[in-house]
């Protein structure tokens, strides 16, 4: 037997004619006990109502735009009577109180197995540099936060496998080839002799304090980690798999920061340990006598660098017709000329066909002009790029809409096409960059929290911690000549700057594109010593709307590299 139930808007708080702005039921569904029915949006926050019990819908009383407050009737439910008796259920549940706490029941999946099942304010998925910050802001803004991580600790590809430990590793590079290069100022120094065991160890322990610090952060944020892989079951719950057990989450909203993974190449034999991505270079298990790396990228380049200090003769190997595509080709200028003497080979415009495991080596098929037919190297590194984790977090269980390359789109408000599902990072669109992702997180969270905040930022510099590095900030030369950007330009070589020479680094350059007619900065671009940190006064004075006048008047110390205000 059933009986009809009237679901009602329970207790809101003080809010009244509150705005329908999504049904996520229609007539004839059946909902399970705590399944969202409808998403009400007040001018503090948006909320989702969930089933009393479970049952089917029978009549729904409200549709998007209709103003409601407690008591107005919902939608009335078919519920299965049990003894002739059912339990009154005319209020729901509000999906957000004044004071939030999370409660576990379990649920019966039909064969004995069991699911645990908890309801939160918020949801973050993912806990790299995006999803620490979402999770850390929206705490501090009174919500109540559960982040999920897929591995054991927090910090994501950035702080584990990627960001720092690849700055540790390059630190330790770049202090090889300058104290190499004191030399010349009549200081020389013995060979340096690398420990294997030490040089990974010293990167873990940066690792290691960075992600500790995280832990304890989201300890005293009361955000709760839960370890597992999660995935979308439905718009307002994620199952989590942790092993052999899973838990599913009801969130009332949730923000996706769930990353990106390295770009593979069909067809190469991944299977063989010789073949590695970033991660397998970062770990540093040895010293390659030679090794080849795909992708003239920052990554690839990044990693050359480190091991080319250490003693490999590396071989890079990039499609384009110049390395780190998308940089202006006079900011690669320095670099390419150092590296060329440092280098076995920088094949450009060219390409890897085949790969073969041999007994001795990977045993490589080029395509290129100036390329060998085929060569054998004891390590390959492919750093071809990053693609996002979109396709891949059940995003469609959601409503979420992923497109054809994985990537979530977004307002700029971080919201997905369903507005209570924000996302972040990688994720989201280019640049696949970590401080890009902390600010969106940011505005995620507020947005939640009843702020109205925006992404808005005017440039998201670039850097590539090379040797010299480059850095970029706002509009560059190849993108205003692709797009017929009317831009003029200053230019100031280091060559002429007493700071560089002292360093014995005239190799460094500093250009400003500005707009012809109003002088307002376009964008910077420097290459040499220190670039990554330089860059950022260049940052602020585009974000500000500083003209050319202005950075003239900043008076910068006298032996200061960038010399912007002298370009």
């Amino acid at each position: 037997m059933s009986q009809k139930v009237t679901v009602s808007v329970p207790n809101i708080g003080d809010a009244t004619d509150v705005e329908v702005i999504e049904v996520l039921v229609a007539k004839g569904d059946r909902v399970e006990a705590e399944d969202s029915l409808i998403t009400l949006e007040s001018d503090k926050a948006s909320m989702e109502i969930p089933a009393p019990e479970a049952g089917v819908v029978d009549d729904i009383f409200v549709k998007v735009g209709d103003k409601v407050s407690e008591g107005t009737a919902i939608l009335s439910l078919d519920v299965e009577t049990v003894s002739g008796t059912t339990e009154k259920a005319s209020e729901a549940t509000p999906a957000s109180t004044s004071s939030p706490v999370s409660s576990t029941a379990s649920s019966s999946d039909g064969d004995g197995d069991t699911a645990q099942n908890e309801r939160v304010e918020v949801l973050v998925i993912g806990g790299g540099p995006g999803g620490y910050t979402a999770a850390f802001r929206a705490a501090d803004l009174g919500k109540e936060v559960v982040l999920v991580e897929r591995y054991d600790q927090l910090g994501g590809v950035c702080l584990n496998v990627g960001c720092i430990p690849s700055k540790a590793l390059l630190h330790v590079a770049h202090s090889i080839e300058e104290a190499a290069e004191l030399a010349d100022s009549g200081v020389a120094f013995n060979s340096p002799e690398i420990g294997l065991a030490k040089a990974p160890q010293h990167k873990e322990k940066v690792v290691g304090q960075l992600t500790g610090g995280l832990a304890a952060l989201a300890k005293k944020r009361k955000v709760r980690v839960i370890q597992g892989r999660a995935t979308l079951s439905s718009a307002n719950s994620v199952l989590v798999e942790q092993g052999e057990e899973s838990t599913v989450i009801h969130f009332e909203q949730a923000i996706i920061a769930a990353g990106s993974h390295n770009t593979q190449i069909p067809g190469f034999p991944y299977d063989d340990p010789r073949l590695i991505d970033s991660t397998g270079a970062l770990a540093l298990q040895d010293i390659p006598k030679r090794m080849l790396v795909i992708g003239g990228g920052i990554i690839g380049l990044e990693m050359a660098n480190v091991y080319s200090a250490l003693g490999t003769s590396v071989t890079v190997v990039e499609l384009a017709n110049s390395l780190i595509p998308g940089c202006d080709p006079d900011l690669v200028k320095p670099l390419q000329q150092r590296i060329s003497t440092q280098y076995e080979n920088i094949f450009l415009q060219s390409k890897v066909t085949r790969i073969e495991p041999e007994e001795h080596g990977l045993k490589v098929w080029f395509e290129g002009d100036k390329t060998p037919e085929h060569d054998t190297f004891d390590r390959v590194l492919l750093a071809v790029g990053r693609r996002p984790n979109g396709l891949s977090m059940g995003a469609e269980a959601g409503g979420v809409h992923v497109d054809e390359q994985g990537f979530i789109p977004v307002d700029r408000q971080q919201r997905t096409n369903v507005p209570h599902i924000f996302a972040v990072g990688d994720i989201v669109g280019q640049p696949m960059l970590a401080h890009k992702a902390t600010h969106e997180a940011k505005v995620a969270a507020e947005v939640i929290a009843g702020h109205k905040a925006f992404f808005d930022a005017r440039v998201i510099p670039s850097v590539a911690y090379t040797q010299p590095e480059i850095a970029w900030a706002g509009l560059t030369e190849t993108q205003a000549k692709g797009e017929g950007v009317a831009y003029e330009k200053a230019s100031f070589p280091w060559a002429a700057s007493g700071r560089s020479l002292s360093m014995g680094r005239k190799d460094g350059l500093t250009k400003v594109l500005y707009d012809p007619e109003t002088r307002v900065i376009l964008g910077v671009g420097i290459v040499g010593s220190q670039a990554g940190e330089l860059i950022a006064e260049a940052a602020l004075a585009i974000e500000m709307g500083a003209d050319t006048e202005d950075l003239a008047l900043t008076i910068n110390s006298d032996r200061k590299s960038t010399r912007l205000n002298s370009s």
